[in-house]
């Protein structure tokens, strides 16, 4: 999923004081894509600990969700298979862990995060979304069908009175694939619900969509399952 035209600018004003829930989200965003949550340009090379035998390669080894998944499972979960499996482990054991511990870790050479790359407030956001903003994913999506375990209709109030005003009501506003091969909120919600819940939990990285964090589980799932039945095309 990528940001088009429309949604290119985000809100750079940042609050006084900040809670957790901005933080982490925040921190979940850097998960998605650090270099465009910061604004700045990505790495041009391939990352030095990505598997040689996996399938991709360039900046996009350098995403935290590219090796541990959107469901957070790496090799156990979604990613463990197809042209995303890298057979490295997902983050799931980290949930709880202090964020000092995590910091360490994602500035020591397997993850090989600068400062210059990413500064110690960004590091520090990360590693409380590793801490503290992960979601047990199990509950809530099938992994065989990827159907979300929603209320389909609360689903419907929450994202008619929200999501619509950016997205459309029937999802299609916005297209983050291109003319031949779209991609709307149907298509994603449908064939990559982890990602799609991750995106309803902490915004979109460098554009103006709200995070909702600070909501229920339960909200946020139920938007998912209701965005499951939107379009695909």
């Amino acid at each position: 999923m990528v940001a088009v035209p429309l949604m290119a600018s985000a809100q750079a004003e940042e609050p006084a004081v900040e809670t957790d829930a901005y933080t982490i989200s925040r921190g979940g965003q850097l998960y998605d894509k650090w270099w465009e949550a910061l604004g700045t340009k990505g790495p041009t090379s391939t990352h030095p600990s990505y598997p040689a035998a996996s399938k991709q390669s360039g900046e996009g080894t350098w995403r935290c969700k590219e090796c541990h998944g959107w469901d957070y499972r790496g090799a156990a979960g979604a990613y463990a298979k197809g042209g995303r499996a890298t057979g490295i482990k997902g983050i799931r054991d980290k949930a709880g862990a202090d964020a000092k511990q995590i910091a360490t870790i994602l500035r020591d050479k397997t993850h090989g995060y600068t400062p210059e790359m990413l500064p110690d407030k960004a590091i520090e956001r990360l590693a409380r979304f590793v801490g503290a903003g992960q979601v047990d994913v199990g509950p809530h999506i099938d992994g065989a069908t990827k159907k979300a375990n929603g209320d389909v209709t609360r689903g419907a109030g929450l994202y008619q009175t929200v999501c619509a005003v950016c997205h459309g009501f029937d999802g299609k506003t916005l297209n983050f694939g291109t003319k031949d091969q779209p991609e709307f909120v149907g298509t994603l919600a449908q064939d990559n619900p982890w990602e799609m819940l991750h995106k309803i939990r902490n915004g979109q990285p460098n554009a103006p969509m709200p995070a909702w964090f600070g909501l229920s589980v339960k909200d946020q799932v139920d938007v998912l399952a209701y965005t499951q039945t939107l379009p695909a095309k």
